[in-house]
């Protein structure tokens, strides 16, 4: 937990021991020299981790970051992903210096795990971390971030963990000389070609990002007049549900979220695809649903949304549970409970066009509210406002497969 002095390491010369182990690569009675040698090697490289573990230590997390121009969407983001053990540790060990593989420069990894070692410093004072020189690389390798207006905290998000898993990316990167032809799983059980997709995804971007934040999205299409079911699997790094009209109460709950996301939706020949079978566009149901999940789950609640003049801003209260929240429902059929548990919350106040970001963050000795330079402590009664935008969740347990 964040606090202590130990970390999880899990760096890529303990996956691929693991790896070898697993595959029956490595036997000691059956090895020759060359494989005993890489055993030793590797075991030795893992020691190496272990005493990094006790070596590193870490302060509360209780620092700000300083505001250096409309940037409290930047400031909410980086202490929601500042409490994210996995991505921290990480960044606090310098790992991806170790397993990185990616032509590019970790220029904005680098930036961005200094901020990180500010605000886990031991030896920490009382002056905010100033994030000038991160948010200086994320707007040279993001041009669209430039200036000093407001900007969306999700999409912040989602052009960070992009770009920082372009870095860090642990798989070299081939130029390919036109488009992979579509793969036909006809004859094979969804779940093989759900996992084919993966590994091919897998062959092509790899990185502690993914490791941490990717799942896979199902979304399959059932034709009306041929009955025919297709399927087709994307990757995702945040869930964003859409928030149902206000119900009699004045509030709905993330449940009822999910359940608008994950229902049967009716689509007409001009909206929907070609039907596989028919070969021509039918009428079509369409259902999304999760088929791998994530060991951190992101989920945004779309408060905002855009009709031909304008946009605004929904204030609907969402209730939401701080712990063992259940997406077992939303995946594949029969896959139990898949649990995880609310660790970091980015809010928003205000309206479309004036508003502020603040974060709400565990740190294992109960939660902090980060308004920029100020931290203050914050009871769990006080976590759920209407003004919740960004849901951090970590899984607490193992029922549903991560990665293979």
């Amino acid at each position: 937990m964040p606090g202590a002095s130990g970390v999880n390491v899990e760096g890529s010369c303990e996956a691929l021991c693991r790896t070898l182990v697993s595959q029956n690569g490595l036997q000691r009675e059956t090895a020759d020299i060359s494989q005993s040698v890489l055993y030793t090697s590797l075991m030795g490289l893992l020691l190496v981790a272990d005493n990094e573990k006790e070596q590193l230590t870490l302060g509360s997390g209780r620092i700000g970051l300083r505001n250096i121009g409309n940037t409290c969407f930047l400031n909410a983001v980086v202490q929601c992903l500042s409490h994210t053990c996995g991505l921290r540790d990480y960044c606090l060990l310098k790992s991806h210096r170790q397993e990185k593989f990616s032509k590019e420069e970790a220029t904005l990894m680098e930036a961005f795990s200094e901020v990180l070692s500010g605000l886990w410093d031991a030896n920490e004072g009382h002056t905010a971390v100033n994030p000038r020189q991160f948010y200086n690389n994320f707007k040279e390798a993001v041009p669209y971030f430039s200036g000093y207006s407001q900007q969306d905290a999700q999409e912040f998000l989602r052009f960070l963990l992009d770009k920082l898993h372009t870095e860090i990316n642990r798989r070299p990167y081939v130029r390919r000389a036109g488009k992979d032809p579509e793969p036909k799983y006809a004859r094979i059980r969804l779940s093989e070609e759900a996992v084919a997709m993966w590994k091919k995804h897998l062959e092509r971007d790899d990185s502690r990002i993914a490791d941490l934040f990717s799942g896979q999205l199902r979304s399959s299409l059932h034709c009306s007049v041929c009955s025919h079911y297709s399927n087709t699997f994307d990757v995702f790094c945040d869930l964003s549900l859409p928030i149902p009209k206000k119900s009699f109460a004045g509030e709905v709950t993330l449940k009822e979220c999910l359940d608008l996301f994950s229902q049967e939706e009716k689509l007409d020949k001009e909206n929907s695809p070609m039907c596989e079978r028919c070969n021509r566009r039918t009428e079509c149901t369409k259902r999304l649903s999760i088929q791998r999940f994530p060991q951190v789950i992101v989920i945004h609640l779309n408060r905002f949304t855009t009709s031909r003049w304008s946009i605004s801003k929904s204030t609907v209260y969402v209730s939401f549970p701080l712990t063992n929240l259940d997406l077992g429902p939303y995946g594949p059929i029969d896959c139990g409970p898949v649990l995880y548990n609310l660790y970091a919350i980015c809010n928003h106040a205000g309206t479309v066009n004036m508003g502020h970001y603040t974060a709400c963050c565990s740190d294992g000795n109960g939660w902090c509210f980060y308004n920029d330079s100020s931290v203050t402590p914050v009871s769990e009664n006080q976590l759920q406002t209407n003004q919740a935008y960004v849901l951090f969740y970590q899984r607490s347990n193992s029922s549903a497969a991560i990665r293979k």
